[in-house]
């Protein structure tokens, strides 16, 4: 198993990725019009012990060059939830927010100075004219900067974080849908999740083996089957038809920002490509793009 719980050196797999990592990034092609839209993400994030899981950061940093540099990302986070809809600071170098508990020090050090993102921050607010998206002095939370401080590492792209206003999958689709004219623009729309996140239901073998629970496994395979099937009404009520409930997800907030994906993602003209797979800690870490 490539995680490692309480590691020697934390953060160590991250480290030794940095240098190369970085030289990657900068070299990597910037977007243009002529790529046509970015795609559409659905990131399994994780916590910050993910910085010393070696597979799952080559996995993240080779889907993110594989993809052109995009002009900015605008991102949902299971993390935070608040209505009505708000969008975090766009000043340059805006804070993190450290909103998890327990871990080493080093985690609570880290940082990822991000360029300003006030343009995005107004064609964003223009999507929402009619129902208003304030803006608030909040930083980004793990469940942004995590992942992106892996996709590009040296922070040289504008990040903006929209809340997520409501649970409802049939309202967080409407939002994507609203978001999908910013990836003409070169925006990477991300939803922020997890695809399994059982949390209360977590054993001592989840952690320090590799021990997978059935209803972690039946769940991911349901939902890439009905992904596959573009079965969108199906991913809606995934409170009653998936399999694995409610231990999957007790509550909805690590799998409702994949709606934000799908509607950003024009589900029935494209079919998802998973990019990210595997388990950490017996969750799905499954992670797709929407072309």
């Amino acid at each position: 198993m490539a995680f490692v719980l309480n590691p020697t050196r934390p953060a160590g797999a991250f480290d030794d990725f940095f240098v190369a990592g970085a030289a990657a990034s900068a070299a990597q092609r910037r977007w243009t019009s002529a790529d046509g839209p970015m795609p559409a993400l659905f990131l399994s994030h994780g916590a910050p012990p993910v910085f010393d899981d070696p597979e799952w950061i080559r996995m993240l940093a080779d889907w993110a060059l594989s993809l052109p540099k995009p002009t900015a990302v605008l991102i949902v986070s299971a993390h935070w939830e608040d209505a009505p809809l708000a969008i975090s600071s766009p000043d340059a170098g805006t804070p993190l927010v450290y909103d998890f508990g327990g871990f080493h020090p080093r985690y609570y050090e880290m940082r990822y100075d991000t360029p300003d993102a006030t343009a995005l921050a107004r064609e964003v607010t223009g999507l929402f004219s009619d129902v208003g998206a304030h803006e608030q002095r909040r930083g980004l939370d793990h469940g942004a900067w995590v992942p992106l401080k892996v996709m590009y590492p040296l922070a040289d792209v504008p990040v903006l974080q929209l809340s997520m206003p409501t649970e409802h999958p049939d309202a967080l689709f409407a939002i994507g849908r609203r978001l999908r004219a910013l990836r003409e623009q070169g925006v990477l729309v991300i939803g922020s999740g997890h695809m399994t996140h059982g949390i209360p239901f977590v054993t001592r073998e989840m952690l320090h083996g590799d021990v997978v629970p059935t209803w972690s496994i039946d769940f991911d395979a349901w939902a890439t089957e009905a992904l596959d099937r573009g079965a969108i009404d199906e991913l809606l009520d995934y409170r009653h038809r998936a399999p694995g409930m409610p231990y999957a997800h007790p509550t909805a907030d690590h799998f409702v920002p994949m709606f934000i994906t799908l509607g950003a993602g024009d589900p029935e003209a494209n079919r998802p490509v998973t990019r990210v797979d595997g388990y950490m800690a017996g969750f799905s870490r499954r992670s797709f793009q929407l072309s």
